[in-house]
């Protein structure tokens, strides 16, 4: 537990795909994806990827010369690319920024996460495709953060880091595997269970001997 960390070393499918990084075998499908998958960055992205930040939830109004003048307040900016649609040149709501010095991409990174462009809250964090060892994308069951919507949450980024796991210490039984949810021996379970249904008969007997010296008593 002394290892812990809440943001990520290395992208780890199965591990992205638990709360608080513990699951031992994956819960959606997208997940499996993701562990089978043989993915291997973009050679054909240049810039240095220590420079660079990833910007996401961008209104698909959104053009490069806003961005471009929001962007540039925190440094000079080297290259500048947002994201389209090879077909139909849409926007996908998401670009890339590098920047001249290290410093300028801390300010960035600091400062216009969630900042509102086009009335849209934007995200910002490095690039993770070239820095992140094992990197997945999305669209292969990867990635990071994601809406509870899509129910398919990503953890171990910034926008949604690991939860610290509980130490359930020696001989805690789980009712699911890799740490989630409350410790419970099944023998419990069933043991309420049948105090449960012991109850609820009881007062059933109650009642329909309650209601047999109604009956009677009406004769």
């Amino acid at each position: 537990m002394s290892d812990w960390c809440p943001i990520a070393k290395d992208y780890n499918p199965l591990k992205a795909g638990s709360i608080d990084g513990t699951d031992v075998e994956p819960h959606d499908r997208a997940v499996w994806r993701a562990m089978s998958a043989r993915y291997k960055p973009n050679k054909g992205v240049v810039g240095d990827p220590l420079l660079t930040l990833f910007v996401a939830r961008l209104n698909p109004q959104t053009t490069e010369d806003k961005l471009q003048t929001v962007f540039s307040k925190y440094g000079d900016i080297r290259r500048l690319r947002l994201v389209r649609d090879i077909v139909t040149g849409c926007s996908k709501g998401y670009g890339f920024i590098e920047y001249k010095e290290e410093r300028s991409v801390s300010r960035a990174r600091r400062d216009a996460d969630k900042l509102v462009i086009d009335q849209h809250e934007v995200f910002v964090d490095f690039e993770q495709e070239r820095t992140l060892r094992g990197w997945v994308p999305r669209r292969l069951g990867g990635g990071l953060g994601g809406k509870k919507e899509s129910g398919q949450l990503r953890f171990g980024g910034r926008d949604r880091p690991f939860r610290k796991p509980i130490n359930l210490g020696p001989g805690a039984t789980l009712e699911r595997g890799g740490g989630r949810g409350e410790p419970r021996a099944r023998e419990d379970r069933h043991r309420y269970r049948e105090s449960d249904w012991g109850s609820r008969n009881r007062r059933d007997y109650r009642d329909r001997d309650r209601d047999d010296r109604r009956h009677r008593d009406r004769r």
